[in-house]
């Protein structure tokens, strides 16, 4: 055995070491680099920012600005087909006349179809005569449903009586009764205090108002299906009423 030949293991990781002290490169330190960018941003800084113009544009015609005509539909359910031919003319006559649409009730198809022209001057108009017609569909009144077309400010809502409770048989009859009441009363106790119009069609209920008067009378119909008696509601809706005209 060569025993000068045989190196000891402390002797071959000093030599290790050494090979790796010589190829370890300097690696400059995190503030150096800090330092600089904080500099840099100085002298961003006290460069004079540049006066940028707003691009001009030339005014839209307003045909372009009309774009093509659309349409809207609104199905019309067999027990209307006789109330929307005996006020047809009424129906007519504010769609054309005041908003410059065209309108026609397709045999066919069963629809009312709104459609817009070159006299149209508001393309918002088209969506009023959609909800116009279609609220005189619901059950309201032409009178009630033609403020829909002259308000901004006016809605629609339809929900049904067992959304609020699941309800069946008499049960579901009675809350109905409750709604209306006798002869009506009740009914028209909501609407005369909370200034909306109710349609009550079958288990559906249709409510026709601002947003507020309309969260108003959903209210008092809901404490309604859930049993409050009517005269307890009234006093409620008296309550909120006064407090909202004491508000605006």
């Amino acid at each position: 055995m060569d025993i000068d030949k045989i190196t000891p293991p402390e002797a071959g990781a000093a030599t290790e070491c050494k090979d790796d002290t010589e190829t370890f490169t300097k690696v400059k330190s995190k503030k150096t680099k800090k330092r600089k960018r904080e500099q840099d941003g100085v002298d961003m800084d006290t460069e004079e920012p540049v006066a940028s113009k707003r691009p001009q544009f030339p005014p839209i015609s307003g045909d372009k600005l009309k774009g093509p005509d659309e349409m809207r539909k609104i199905a019309v359910p067999a027990h209307r087909y006789t109330p929307l031919k005996e006020n047809w003319l009424k129906i007519f006559t504010p769609i054309v006349e005041n908003l410059q649409l065209q309108v026609r009730f397709n045999l066919k198809t069963r629809n009312v179809e709104i459609k817009t022209c070159k006299e149209t001057q508001d393309i918002g108009s088209l969506t009023k005569a959609a909800d116009f017609v279609k609220a005189f569909i619901l059950g309201f009144q032409v009178e009630d449903a033609l403020a829909l077309i002259r308000l901004d400010e006016l809605f629609l809502e339809s929900f049904d009586v067992t959304d609020v409770k699941p309800l069946k048989g008499d049960h579901l009859s009675r809350a109905i009764g409750r709604i209306a009441g006798k002869g009506g009363k009740t009914k028209f106790t909501i609407e005369n205090v909370t200034k909306t119009r109710i349609v009550l069609a079958d288990a559906r209920v249709h409510i026709l108002g601002s947003f507020q008067n309309i969260k108003m009378a959903r209210t008092a119909i809901c404490n309604l299906i859930l049993g409050s008696p009517p005269s307890k509601v009234y006093g409620n809706i008296r309550v909120v009423a006064s407090r909202t005209a004491e508000r605006f």
